[in-house]
């Protein structure tokens, strides 16, 4: 008979394994900041009610709104990306996200059309123009 040896897990393992959630991370920023759930619900102007951010402390809530994240990262001084990133919200690479929104603007500057693809744009420019005024 296989005796399966469980696993004891010290004090250190607990404290990292509960640090890594979302929640645990907010109480430590929170109490870094020595503010009571109720300074919080405060200084969010009750967008964050204390016992919505105990509830979130507590892990009872997982994946708040970006717009509840969006006021604690305020109050509590922390990056709003990295809370994003922490609920489990996938955000763009923001470098990516900038040049594609250049490359984007590039392509739709009057300085770069040629001039067919000016006289193009204004013909359609006055057939859009025509449909409104009908």
């Amino acid at each position: 008979m296989t005796s399966l040896k469980k696993r004891e897990s010290g004090p250190h393992e607990t404290s990292r394994a509960q640090e890594s959630t979302l929640g645990a991370f907010i109480r430590k920023a929170r109490q870094d900041v020595s503010m009571t759930l109720r300074d919080v619900e405060e200084a969010t102007s009750k967008e964050v009610s204390n016992g919505y951010l105990s509830q979130l402390e507590s892990g009872k809530i997982i994946k708040p709104s970006p717009h509840v994240l969006y006021a604690l990262s305020h109050v509590l001084s922390v990056d709003y990306e990295m809370l994003m990133h922490r609920a489990g919200y996938i955000l763009p690479n923001a470098s990516k996200m900038k040049g594609a929104k250049l490359a984007q603007a590039d392509a739709f500057t009057i300085d770069n059309l040629t001039a067919d693809e000016e006289a193009q744009l204004l013909e359609y420019l006055t057939f859009l123009r025509s449909k409104k005024k009908k």
